[in-house]
């Protein structure tokens, strides 16, 4: 991969795997770390990319960062002790995203990941299974697992707009 290259590769998908990056870790700055160093290790390891296959490459560096930001966000984080004094409300949600993004925060890590890379950026699900690591047949499973929590949960009474 040339330098043009890796500069239209960031030009062309910065703002995707941002998206992508953002909707799972739900926190813009962290966000913004693991992407920033995503295209930090391409760059470093262009001489390797094929150009053709620089998104592909990108969102598999880009989920393996999140990846292990996540467990090391769980491993240094302190639990909070419950505070008495913090009131909370049972609201219905009448928010059409704020219930799908309820809905996908229920899902785990993995479904999760599944459901927005093919429903939300539309990768395959060869390329999911190579970005997540999963066979094909696994991805489509635990996708069709994802979409039944998630119907399951946007159908509740609760949940009606």
């Amino acid at each position: 991969m040339t330098e043009r290259e890796y500069n239209e590769c960031v030009t062309t998908y910065a703002d995707n795997v941002y998206r992508f990056i953002l909707k799972n870790l739900r926190n813009e700055e962290d966000a913004r770390d693991v992407v920033q160093t995503a295209f930090e290790k391409m760059w470093r390891h262009r001489d390797e990319v094929d150009a053709s296959k620089s998104k592909s490459y990108l969102f598999t560096v880009a989920y393996r960062q999140m990846i292990d930001h996540i467990r090391k966000v769980k491993r240094i984080q302190l639990k909070e002790e419950f505070n008495e004094t913090v009131k909370v409300q049972n609201k219905p949600a009448n928010n059409l995203k704020k219930i799908l993004d309820e809905a996908l925060a229920r899902l785990s890590e993995t479904q999760r990941t599944l459901v927005l890379l093919k429903d939300y950026e539309g990768y395959s699900y060869e390329e999911i299974g190579q970005i997540t690591n999963l066979s094909e047949s696994q991805v489509k499973v635990y996708l069709h697992r994802a979409r039944v929590q998630l119907k399951e949960y946007l159908v509740k009474v609760d949940n009606v707009i």
